[in-house]
């Protein structure tokens, strides 16, 4: 019984987690495929290309929120623990949701998402380091490698104490961590070449931006 509520979390999280928001909303839009402008990535920062800020930042809160959502759904209903495999399922949806051949977004705003669920302060670490990156090197690619850079340490610190609900965060959360941050990673690596050659355009507001995923 215990293994069958497992698999229904994980489950219902990564269903939830490959809604793909940018896709269905820049099509109601009118902007047709999103995966046709830009980068092709189906995040946010792909559908602020098109000019429109205001259908950026709903995607941007309902990505967030599909991470949030299926932690404290879990949460509630069968504990703590079951609210992280629900979010980190969700993370996964986003990155490679079933309805797209698998090839969906890096997994930022549902990571971070994820973490203001599991952990506000946290998510409050990260918010931080992604204004560092981003205004520092004004790249938005650079806030979200940044954001993901710290959690390791992140669930580090906090795995060594209780969270602001008083929940003790096990060890294995730090594990957690490190996986989820080396897939962001993974998933930017076009990024990280560009930073490195000096190719990664800088954030843009006016949609015009044609390279940066």
């Amino acid at each position: 019984m215990m293994l069958l509520t497992w698999v229904l979390v994980a489950a219902g999280g990564y269903l939830l987690g490959s809604i793909p928001f940018g896709l269905v909303l820049a099509q109601l839009a009118g902007y047709g495929d999103i995966r046709k402008i830009g980068s092709g990535n189906i995040g946010a920062t792909n559908v602020l290309r098109t000019g429109n800020k205001p259908l950026a930042l709903a995607v941007l809160i309902l990505d967030a929120g599909k991470g949030a959502i299926a932690v404290a759904i879990a949460w509630a209903l069968v504990g703590w623990e079951f609210g992280v495999v629900a979010g980190s399922a969700a993370f996964i949806g986003h990155l490679y949701p079933v309805w797209l051949r698998f090839k969906g977004g890096k997994g930022v705003a549902t990571g971070l998402g994820t973490f203001l669920a599991i952990s506000w302060p946290i998510f409050i670490g990260m918010a931080l380091a992604w204004l560092a990156g981003a205004f520092l090197f004004r790249r938005s690619s650079m806030g979200a490698l940044a954001s993901f850079a710290v959690l390791p340490l992140l669930t580090g610190i906090f795995s060594a104490r209780a969270d602001a609900a008083n929940v003790p965060l096990p060890y294995w959360f730090i594990i957690l961590g490190f996986a989820i941050a080396a897939i962001v990673f993974y998933k930017h690596r076009a990024n990280i070449v560009r930073i490195i050659d000096g190719t990664e355009p800088k954030i843009s507001f006016g949609g015009g931006d044609k390279k940066e995923g």
